[in-house]
C-alpha cells in the first residue's frame, strides 16, 4: 500500500483496488437495523414492483420525502445484477460506489496540482474518516449526495483553470444529479464555494455572477423534468412536501423540529467524524515546536491567505463556505458537513507530512495505540467467547438488546472471519516491527494499513454480529409464518405516525422485508386482516377501534430483544357491521 514511490497511474490503481476491497464484500454482512435503510430501500423495491420510477408509492401510501436518483441507482443496480431483486447489499452499493468514485476523483485532483504522494494520503486519509465510511456503508442519499457535490466543485475548478472558457457541463451534469438526490441545495453549495473562490482570484463579480447563474438555471433543467412529472401524481401533497422539506428546512419553518442544533455542532461532528486521525491530531498537539511558527497576528494570516496556491485555496474556501453555510439553518446533522472531509483530508496529509519530515513523536505514539488495539481485538473475542462475561452484568431496559448482541458476538467463526481477524492482528503487529525504523513518509501509510485493518474487522466480524442482534428480520419471519399474505392483508397502526406532525413513522423495517405488503389501517379502515402494532399503542388503542366494531384476535407477540422500547404485536381482525355501545 505504499504509495510513496508509485507512479501516478500505479497509485491510482492501487488506491481503487483498496477501495473496493475493503468495502464490496461487506456491504451485505449487516441487516437493516435503523428506519432509515430500508425507509430508502422501499423506495426503490416500490418503484420495481409498480413500474412507477416518478413517484411510487410505498409504506402504505406515502410518497417518497427525497428526489429519486439515488433509489433509481438501486434499482437499476438491482435489474443489472440482481435479477430485480432489492437486497441489502444492492441498496448500499449506490453509496459504496459514489464514495469510491468521489475519493478516485479527488486522489487524481490533488495528485496533478500537487503530487501523487500527498494525494494518496489526503485520499486514504478521507476514506478512513468514520463518516465518510459509515456513510459510504448505508443506503442512505447523503454519501450520494456529498459525491456529487465534491464532483462538482472539481469540475468548477478545471473551469477556472482553463479561464471560465465555454461551460463546464461536467459541474453542471454533478449538479443536476445532486438536485435529484436531495434538492436544491446540490446546486447552490458548488455555486456559492466557486462564486467566493472566483472573487478571491479576481474575476469581475458580475461576470462570475452571471456564469454561475447560467450554470445553475442549466442545471435545474433536468431536476425541473422530474418535479413537474411528480406534482401531476402527487398534486398538492407532493408540493407541500417539496417546500417543506427544502424551504423549510433551511428557513427554521418547519411544522416540526428536525435535527435542531446550536451551531457549535458542527464543530463537534466534525471532530468526532474524523475519529480515528483526530486522536493523531489531539497527539500531535503536544509535541509540536511552537516557537518556531512565530507569533500569531492578523498580518501573518492575511499574508498567508494571499499567498497561498491556488488549489489550496478553493480547498480553504470549499470547508469554510459549506460549514458556515450549515451553520445557518437550525436543522444539523453531522452528514450534511461530508463535502467538506476530502478537502480536510488534503490539509491533514500535509499536516501529516510536516509532522513525519520534523521527527514527530506523534506518528508512532498514535500508530502504537491503533496496533495495540488490532492485537487486543482477538483477546476481546476470546474473553467473550469464554463466557466470562455473565449476562447478569446488563441491567435496565436494554439488557434483552446487549446480552443478545453478547451471544452473536460469542458465536463468531468460521474460516472467514478467522482470517479476517488474523490479518488485522498482522496489521498491528507489522506496525511494531515497522515502527522501529527511523521515521520518514512510509509510517503514514502503515499507519493506514492498520486502520485499514481495524475497519475490515469492524466491517467483516464485529459489526454485523452487534448490529443483526437490533434487526428485526427474525422478528419478520414470525410474522409471516403467524399473518401469511394468503390469510389477509397485512395492515399497520403507529399513533406517532398518525397524529404527529412530520416524517411520518412506520414499521420500515418489517415491511422491507415483508416486501411493501403493510397497508394504513387507519386511513383505510379495512373489513378484515392482519394489523400490526406497538404494545404501547395496542393498549391505548384497541378499545378505541372496538368501538367501531372491530374484533381482535391475538396472533404473535415478539419478544423485546430485539426492539429496545416495545414489543410488536399482530392481530387478526374483522369488523361488523354495528358499533359496540
Amino acid at each position: 500500500m505504499d504509495c510513496s514511490g508509485c507512479s501516478y497511474t500505479k497509485a491510482f490503481w492501487l488506491l481503487f483496488a483498496i477501495c473496493l476491497l475493503t468495502m464490496l464484500p461487506f456491504i451485505g454482512l449487516s441487516d437493516f437495523h435503523t428506519k432509515g435503510e430500508p425507509r430508502e430501500a422501499i423506495v426503490a423495491y416500490s418503484m420495481l414492483e409498480q413500474g412507477n420510477w416518478i413517484l411510487p408509492q410505498n409504506n402504505g401510501g406515502d410518497i417518497p420525502y427525497k428526489p429519486p436518483f439515488f433509489h433509481w441507482c438501486i434499482a437499476a443496480l438491482a435489474l443489472l445484477f440482481n435479477g430485480g431483486i432489492v437486497n441489502e447489499a444492492i441498496s448500499r452499493l449506490p453509496s459504496v460506489i459514489a464514495l469510491v468514485a468521489m475519493i478516485m476523483t479527488c486522489f487524481s485532483f490533488f495528485a496533478k496540482r500537487t503530487d501523487t504522494l500527498t494525494a494518496a494520503i489526503s485520499a486514504l486519509i478521507a476514506f478512513t474518516s468514520f463518516e465518510l465510511h459509515r456513510a459510504g456503508m448505508n443506503c442512505r442519499v447523503d454519501m450520494m449526495m456529498t459525491a456529487l457535490i465534491v464532483m462538482s466543485l472539481i469540475c468548477f475548478y478545471r473551469w477556472y483553470e482553463k479561464g471560465l472558457r465555454g461551460l463546464p457541463w461536467g459541474a453542471i451534469l454533478f449538479m443536476s444529479c445532486a438536485a435529484l438526490t436531495k434538492g436544491p441545495v446540490g446546486i447552490i453549495l458548488p455555486c456559492l464555494t466557486t462564486g467566493i473562490f472566483l472573487l478571491c482570484k479576481g474575476t469581475n463579480i458580475f461576470k462570475a455572477a452571471a456564469l454561475l447563474i447560467i450554470c445553475a438555471v442549466l442545471s435545474t433543467l433536468l431536476p425541473a423534468i422530474w418535479y413537474i412529472a411528480a406534482y401531476h401524481q402527487g398534486g398538492k401533497e407532493f408540493l407541500d412536501l417539496v417546500m417543506e422539506e427544502n424551504f423549510g428546512r433551511f428557513t427554521g419553518t418547519m411544522k416540526y423540529d428536525s435535527h435542531v442544533n446550536p451551531w457549535y455542532y458542527n464543530l463537534i461532528t466534525i471532530i468526532a467524524g474524523y475519529v480515528p486521525w483526530t486522536l493523531c491530531a489531539v497527539i500531535s498537539l503536544f509535541t509540536l515546536h511552537y516557537r518556531a511558527f512565530g507569533k500569531p497576528s492578523l498580518e501573518r494570516l492575511s499574508s498567508l491567505f494571499r499567498n497561498m496556491s491556488p488549489v489550496n485555496l478553493f480547498s480553504f474556501i470549499a470547508i469554510m463556505a459549506i460549514f458556515i453555510f450549515y451553520c445557518i439553518p437550525e436543522s444539523k446533522r453531522s452528514v450534511y458537513l461530508m463535502p467538506v472531509y476530502p478537502f480536510i483530508a488534503y490539509f491533514f496529509a500535509l499536516y501529516l507530512l510536516y509532522l513525519v519530515r520534523n521527527g514527530s513523536r506523534a506518528i508512532k505514539i498514535y500508530g502504537v495505540i491503533l496496533a495495540t488495539v488490532a492485537i487486543l481485538l482477538p483477546v476481546a473475542l476470546i474473553i467473550a467467547k469464554s463466557g466470562l462475561i455473565p449476562d447478569t452484568m446488563f441491567k435496565g431496559r436494554h439488557a434483552a438488546l446487549n446480552i443478545a448482541m453478547l451471544h452473536n458476538i460469542a458465536d463468531i467463526g468460521g474460516a472467514f472471519s478467522i482470517m479476517i481477524i488474523s490479518l488485522t492482528t498482522l496489521t498491528g503487529i507489522g506496525w511494531y516491527v515497522y515502527c522501529r525504523k527511523k521515521l520518514n513518509d512510509r509510517h503514514i501509510f502503515a499507519i493506514i494499513a492498520v486502520t485499514l485493518g481495524l475497519y475490515i474487522s469492524l466491517d467483516g466480524v464485529y459489526q454485523p454480529a452487534v448490529l443483526n442482534a437490533k434487526s428485526m428480520k427474525g422478528i419478520v419471519a414470525e410474522i409471516e409464518r403467524h399473518a401469511p399474505e394468503s390469510e389477509g392483508k397485512l395492515y399497520e397502526f403507529i399513533a406517532e405516525g398518525v397524529f404527529s406532525t412530520g416524517n411520518p413513522v412506520h414499521f420500515f423495517e418489517p415491511n422491507f422485508y415483508l416486501g411493501n405488503r403493510t397497508g394504513n389501517f387507519y386511513k383505510t379502515r379495512p373489513d378484515s386482516g392482519f394489523l400490526m402494532i406497538n404494545d404501547y399503542d395496542a393498549e391505548k388503542y384497541l378499545p378505541e377501534f372496538k368501538t367501531e366494531g372491530y374484533d381482535f384476535t391475538p396472533v404473535y407477540k415478539s419478544s423485546q430483544t430485539s426492539k429496545i422500547h416495545s414489543s410488536i404485536e399482530v392481530y387478526r381482525f374483522n369488523k361488523t357491521n354495528a358499533a359496540v355501545k
